[in-house]
């Protein structure tokens, strides 16, 4: 690929930081608690690439009880006490941050569907934070639709000033992949050989141009 990008944006969870199976197995136990019984793989399968909102009727409808804020933020602590233990960065995340900072005079954004003191957290945690100017973190939260559309790629690349044909997005997910395509940006995806509920096939699907299984082979494109 010959094409110079003005900007990269990066998925945070899965892409970033290896904080997916962290997360899932956290709220696996919790629905689990609550009468849903599933396996961390099928966890993931319902629940990775969306906010658990996004899930809120089907979580209702499996477990009998009403999705409520007070549950939510039980969660979110129960995930961060987990995150904090054990979170780290995905193999070769680091480096191709400080390249696609490089390559694009800081053009980079993070763009999650998670909340954003979550996001803000998983920076932290895997010193990431300081590549990523405070209003170039976005987070599905703050949404009306957050992934698998392409609102808070749309607002990205807004906040850049660039359109979406100069943005790399980096997704690990068929939902992300979704919303990268749908804001017209040119999406690479990442299938980690780790990742049990994702296939090369899948995000070429879902409209990736091209599936890398480390992220060391991006670099190739921010030269």
């Amino acid at each position: 690929m010959t094409q110079r990008f003005a900007a990269v944006l990066f998925d945070c969870d899965g892409v970033l930081v290896d904080s997916e199976p962290l997360t899932m197995g956290v709220l696996r136990d919790l629905l689990e608690e609550r009468g849903w019984k599933l396996t961390l793989q099928e966890c993931m399968q319902i629940f990775v690439g969306k906010a658990t909102r996004d899930e809120a009727a089907r979580i209702e409808r499996e477990t009998g009880q009403p999705f409520t804020t007070e549950w939510l933020h039980g969660f979110w602590a129960a995930r961060d006490v987990a995150l904090c233990a054990q979170l780290q960065p995905v193999a070769g995340a680091p480096e191709l941050v400080r390249l696609a900072h490089a390559h694009t005079q800081g053009q980079i954004a993070c763009v999650s569907g998670a909340d954003r003191n979550k996001i803000k957290l998983q920076l932290a945690l895997t010193g990431l934070t300081d590549w990523f100017r405070a209003d170039c973190i976005f987070s599905g939260h703050e949404f009306a639709r957050s992934k698998p559309y392409p609102d808070i790629y749309l607002a990205a690349m807004q906040q850049l000033q660039v359109p979406g044909g100069e943005c790399l997005v980096i997704e690990d997910s068929v939902t992300g992949v979704r919303a990268g395509a749908a804001a017209g940006a040119r999406v690479v995806g990442y299938a980690c050989p780790h990742n049990p509920v994702v296939t090369a096939e899948a995000l070429l699907q879902a409209g990736a141009f091209a599936v890398v299984s480390e992220l060391s082979q991006i670099s190739d494109w921010l030269h």
